[in-house]
Parts: structure tokens; sequence; C-alpha cells
């Protein structure tokens, strides 16, 4: 449990800020983008008509996540399509990396799920100013009476919380659960289970959640 809790961190200054940064999250995030950025290019770098098997993996998830996108949004499906395959994946490894014995979660510091969180509240907000005009959108939080307007935007902030802490709580919790469970009948079986369990079959839920929660969000505000 000790080592749970205990991080490592890095404090310097910047423009009169004293800023901390987790050393572990922003190794493993790094290390996840550079596996992706790996990924991506091994897996278009030579396309065939008879895809070879990484290929065939990586067609058959965009095939999903288009439709995924096309089923979830109305309009600008290409443009969000991006988003929502890279968000997802980064996601799922973010939760999965912690098998490895020697590296943690970046989502099991609160950090990462809630700038993802920001980062989905702006583009929303700003989908929905593209497609609506910024009157009718400030017109929309004063619905169904102008009275309920401060109601409306603290509605919108508290997504933001609920969907960052949704996949912190998750994560972290399951971290808690391993960290407490292992001691007690002596790292055998069970622990390496329950490792699965939270990093394999959670981790992906989390994952999804997160992100077709951030899609539904564009989804609703742009309609």
């Amino acid at each position: 449990m000790t080592d749970l809790i205990q991080v490592e961190t890095y404090s310097f200054h910047l423009l009169g800020l004293n800023l901390t940064v987790n050393t572990a999250t922003l190794f493993n995030t790094w290390l996840i983008m550079v596996f992706l950025v790996i990924l991506s290019f091994l897996a278009t770098r030579k396309l065939q008509r008879i895809p070879n098997p990484l290929q065939r993996i990586m067609e058959v998830y965009v095939w999903a996540v288009d439709r995924l996108v096309k089923e979830t949004l109305e309009t600008n499906t290409r443009g969000y399509f991006p988003l929502v395959a890279t968000m997802f994946l980064f996601l799922l490894l973010c939760n999965w990396i912690g098998i490895i014995p020697g590296l943690h979660e970046p989502t099991k510091d609160l950090n990462t799920p809630l700038s993802l969180a920001i980062m989905g509240f702006f583009l929303t907000h700003t989908a929905a100013i593209r497609e609506k005009g910024f009157f009718a959108y400030l017109k929309e939080y004063a619905q169904p009476f102008f009275i309920l307007f401060p109601l409306n935007v603290v509605g919108e902030f508290a997504k933001v919380v609920s969907l960052s802490f949704r996949l912190f709580g998750n994560i972290f919790g399951g971290a808690i659960i391993i960290a407490v469970v292992s001691p007690m009948v002596y790292h055998l079986v069970l622990p390496p289970f329950l490792s699965v369990f939270f990093g394999l079959f959670v981790g992906l839920i989390q994952a999804f959640v997160f992100t077709m929660l951030t899609i539904t969000y564009i989804a609703v505000a742009t309609k």
C-alpha cells in the first residue's frame, strides 16, 4: 500500500510558478505515445491488398471505430474519427500498461483523465458553437427558464468532474485492492488474477466508457 501511494516527483519553477511533475506518469505516458507512433508506422508502412496480420487487425479496428462514430454523430463523422480512434487506443494502453511489472497506469494519476476530460469539454463546446452559432448556443443554457442558466453551466462543468473521476476511481481503486490483497495471500494466485481482471477487463470497459461519453457529449451538444 505504501508503494502505491508514494510517487516520485520532480519540481521546477516556470514563469514564477512552482510546478511538480509525477515522473512515473510522465515516463509511462510518453512510452505509450512512442508505442502508438511505432504501431501506426508499422501498420501503414506497406499496405497490401491481401493484408498481413497487423494490417488486418488495424483495418478491423478502423472499421469498428468508424461505424461507432457514424452511429453516434450525425455530422462531420470524418472530422471526429481520428480523435475517437486515438483516444480509445491511448486510454486502453494507459489502463493496460500496469500489467507489465515495473510500469504504472497513467490513468492512476488524476491529472491524466482530468486533462482528457478538459480537452473533451473544450472540443464539445467548440463543436456546438461552430454548428449552431454563438448566440443560439448560449441561448440553450437559458432553457427552459432563464433562472436555470447558472445550474446549466454548473452541469456542464460537472461532466468534466464525473468523467475524469469515474476513470481515475476505477483504475486507482483496482490498484488499491491488489495492493491490499497481495500481502494477505503472499502474492500467489489471487493477485495475478486480480491484476489481469482490473488491467484487461476493467481497463477495456473504462476506456470504452470514457471515449463513448466524450463523443456522446459532442453529439448531444451539436444537435
